[in-house]
This record gives structure tokens, sequence and C-alpha cells, in this order.
């Protein structure tokens, strides 16, 4: 049989995750655990499941590849890619921030303040760029994979888009919360031919989670 490899993001949800999966049973090697571990592939308790550790932007390219069969990823990553190969199936209810523009805190509170036109720094330039088109305004997205904050202080753009939690960082680097673009919480997603032709095993992984999250199932529905 072959096994199922389950992608999850590293960091916070990983952590936030842990407790979910002693719940189903699944308990990954000792590896799994450790901080300054580099290993990226763990086995667990099941024969038939290995865990593979990720960045959060790359768990929905390895399941819509079939590189894992299922993962755990959130709206914003979702979103962002927006990959057809995809089944959103059950929202496991953690991992919750949201997806938000913020400025600097003396800046302009209009959008459009330059025709039309706004640069704004972040890692979400497909999100950002539709966001902002709907409201008839072209944004020049500059990429950055971290430290967003420091764009508006070091004059690069006054605005970005990134994942606020409790706002502290934005406050820590003079800016302010403006709108929001997406409340976030981390879904379980599988790919679709994955789970036609091990069906039976996938089906099995997602009953157990659903079992332990009350009310949350988004079964077979697409993204």
């Amino acid at each position: 049989m072959k096994k199922i490899i389950l992608a999850v993001p590293k960091g916070r949800i990983t952590r936030e995750l842990i407790p979910l999966l002693r719940k189903i049973n699944i308990q990954p090697e000792d590896a799994f655990f450790e901080n300054d571990s580099r290993k990226l592939m763990f086995k667990t308790n099941s024969k038939n499941l290995d865990i593979i550790r990720v960045r959060s932007f790359d768990v929905a390219t390895f399941v819509a590849f079939g590189a894992a069969h299922i993962g755990i990823a959130g709206d914003d990553v979702l979103k962002e890619f927006n990959y057809s190969e995809i089944y959103k199936v059950l929202d496991l209810g953690i991992g919750k921030c949201r997806l938000s523009i913020a400025k600097k805190i003396n800046s302009s509170n209009k959008l459009d303040n330059n025709n039309g036109h706004i640069m704004v720094a972040t890692k979400y330039k497909n999100t950002v760029t539709n966001f902002f088109a709907e409201k008839g305004i072209r944004a020049e997205c500059v990429k950055l994979n971290g430290a967003v904050e420091l764009a508006p202080k070091l004059g690069i753009c006054s605005t970005i888009v990134d994942l606020v939690s409790t706002g502290t960082t934005l406050k820590e680097n003079d800016l302010i919360e403006s709108d929001i673009l997406l409340n976030i919480t981390s879904k379980l997603i599988v790919n679709k031919i994955s789970y036609k032709i091990m069906n039976d095993e996938i089906s099995d992984i997602i009953t157990k989670f659903s079992k332990i999250i009350d009310g949350k199932s988004i079964k077979n529905k697409k993204f």
C-alpha cells in the first residue's frame, strides 16, 4: 500500500496542530518536535502515513502536484495560488489570523491617493493585485517574503499587506491596520486525484479530524 504524505507548515501552525494529531492518535517521530531538527520528512506511528514539514506557502504546491496527498494550509495560501487540483475538505479552526492592509500612521486614508495607483509591499501579489483591481486601483507589488513592516519605515512604500494576529508588530513599526482582506483559519486540503485513487485511506483521516472539529466540515468543496 502506498503511503499517504501529509504536508504541514512550519512554525505556529505546527504547534497548534500537534494537539489535534494526538487526539486522532497520530504520533510523529521524536525529531518532529525538535526545534533544531533539519529533517523535512518524518515517520509516524502509522506505517501508512508520513509527514513532511515545509514552508506555509509551499504546502499547497506540494499537494497540488501530488507530492503530498493531503496538507494543512491557510486561506491566505489557498487564495494566493488558487490551485484547481485541490479540495478544501475541513476547517481545522487553528491558525486564526487575518490578511490586512496596513499603512504608516500619518499617511492618507485614501487607497487611491496617487491617481488610481498604489505601491504595496507584500508576498501576496495575486491576492493584492486582484483586491485593488476590483476597486479600480492598479497595485504595484514589491515582493517581500519577510520583514514587510520595514518597507514603509525605510521609504519603499507607505502601504503593506501582511498577516496580522495581535497587531503588536504593526504598532511597534508605526503602522496602523486600515482594512481586512481575508479572515484566515487553516484548512485540511487534499489532492483531487489522490482523493479518487486513495479514497478509503484519505477519507479515514478526514473522518478522524472531522470527529474532533465539530460543525466545520466542508467536505468536497473545491477552492
